[in-house]
């Protein structure tokens, strides 16, 4: 009995099916006897079973990356349609919850993560703030070998200069003030798991060296120590500055730019990814209700058309918080009152270029401050309708009755357009001056109090 488990533990790692047939017939013998086993010689068995499975994931891993290589060559890509590239990565069994649309640069940033995922490389995420570079680091991690193990993420830029090393590497008791145990380090936190280093750009070049050491060392040195503790970790960085440019500039080390950058992905911003947004509002919207524990808020028309035609400076992050705050501001409908002040459309009449009108008198719209062709005309049709309600009020000296019933609008209705435009009747209204009213009789205008003019 005890010689064919030892002939399970000899038996070298497998890199076959056929190795692997060959080690679950050893233990499918071994449990012909099982009646007869010890209590230690199940728990050897056990632990033999536990790692025939380690190695059939890990085999599994290396067949999709094999895969994924063969079925993304370029002229192949070309051939297929977006919804294509995007199925044929759910068929591989490619995991990227979270991860919306169909833009092409984004399917190739994913199709890049797919064949590095199940490798040790490491990665260097770069886009903008917001484009959701820390869910990509998550993606590669959830895809490889070591998904199983810690996926520990530091944000270089929020750690003191004179903390880094020991936020990192660890340190020994008493090494300096404060210091009152020993403490693991980051590092040691993610060993044979995955750590990402967030805004990679920011950290100094003291701590630049460190990183270095750990990557061509694999090996760390706790702060106030001499002995080296080895490690084995996956790096992943991202940054949202130029890294190149940087080191360019001599404010990053070149030689650890080039290692960290074995993989690039660069993600696109939001703005490149109209497609997304629609998918991401729906997404956040739900989200939102469900951390308020709310129904889902409705969106009117012309907000639905902001949130879809918005630049998003800030990206996927910026359109998260949005949907958030109107969620909780709001009850069953949001309007453009519940969006952040910085990012309203520009109030009608505050479009105008400063070197004043145009050649017909006209105020010109400048597009300096419109997001989209949506928003150009939208100025632009306010602008017209508060230069028609204007001109209406002067012929009928503020009467606001006598308006509604020139143009044909209900009352009530062209009371609301008055107060949208910030117009007040009584600042046309002129005591000396008589209109004439349907009846062809004339009437002071200061009248207008009795038709209701008070709401306005």
């Amino acid at each position: 009995m005890m010689k064919i488990l030892d002939q399970v533990e000899d038996i070298s790692p497998a890199i076959s099916y056929a190795g692997l047939i060959e080690r679950i017939e050893i233990l499918r013998s071994t449990l012909r006897w099982s009646s007869r086993l010890e209590r230690t010689d199940i728990d050897k068995l056990l632990r033999q079973a536990t790692s025939l499975r380690d190695e059939v994931m890990q085999l599994s891993h290396k067949e999709r990356f094999v895969q994924a290589a063969a079925a993304a060559e370029p002229e192949q890509r070309a051939e297929q349609s977006r919804g294509a590239r995007r199925q044929a990565l759910l068929e591989r069994s490619f995991i990227f919850e979270g991860t919306f649309g169909d833009n092409p640069r984004l399917l190739e940033s994913l199709e890049i993560a797919e064949k590095a995922a199940p490798t040790d490389l490491p990665v260097l995420i770069d886009g903008e703030s917001g484009t959701g570079k820390e869910l990509m680091a998550k993606v590669i991690h959830a895809n490889g070998s070591r998904s199983d193990k810690p996926f520990i993420s530091v944000n270089c830029g929020a750690i003191p200069d004179n903390l880094l090393e020991s936020e990192l590497f660890g340190h020994r008791k008493g090494a300096f003030t404060g210091a009152s145990n020993d403490r693991k380090g980051k590092f040691e936190s993610a060993h044979t798991g995955t750590i990402f280093l967030d805004e990679i750009g920011e950290l100094p070049l003291a701590g630049q060296v460190k990183l270095l050491r750990v990557l061509e060392a694999h090996e760390i040195q706790r702060v106030g120590s001499d002995e080296t503790i080895a490690v084995d970790t996956r790096i992943v960085a991202a940054t949202n500055r130029n890294l190149r440019k940087l080191s360019e500039e001599g404010r990053f080390r070149e030689d650890l730019f080039y290692r960290l950058s074995v993989i690039h992905v660069t993600l696109p911003p939001l703005r490149e990814r109209r497609d997304e947004i629609p998918l991401l509002i729906a997404w956040f919207g739900d989200e939102a209700a469900g951390t308020l524990k709310r129904r889902p808020v409705r969106l009117t028309p012309r907000l639905r058309d902001f949130l879809l035609n918005y630049g998003y400076p800030g990206n996927i992050r910026e359109l998260r918080n949005v949907m958030y705050r109107i969620s909780c501001l709001a009850g069953d409908m949001a309007d453009m009152d519940h969006l952040p002040t910085d990012m309203r459309p520009a109030a009608p009449g505050t479009v105008a270029l400063q070197s004043g009108a145009n050649s017909t008198g006209q105020e010109q719209i400048s597009v300096a401050n419109l997001m989209s062709l949506s928003d150009a005309k939208r100025a632009a049709s306010d602008d017209a309708e508060k230069a028609f309600l204007e001109r209406g009020l002067r012929e009928v000296n503020g009467t606001v009755a006598e308006l509604a019933r020139r143009i044909d609008m209900n009352r009530s209705h062209l009371q609301m357009l008055l107060k949208k435009h910030g117009l007040h009747s009584k600042d046309f209204r002129n005591r000396n001056v008589v209109s004439t009213n349907r009846n062809g009789a004339a009437e002071h205008a200061d009248q207008a109090e009795d038709d209701g003019e008070g709401d306005t």
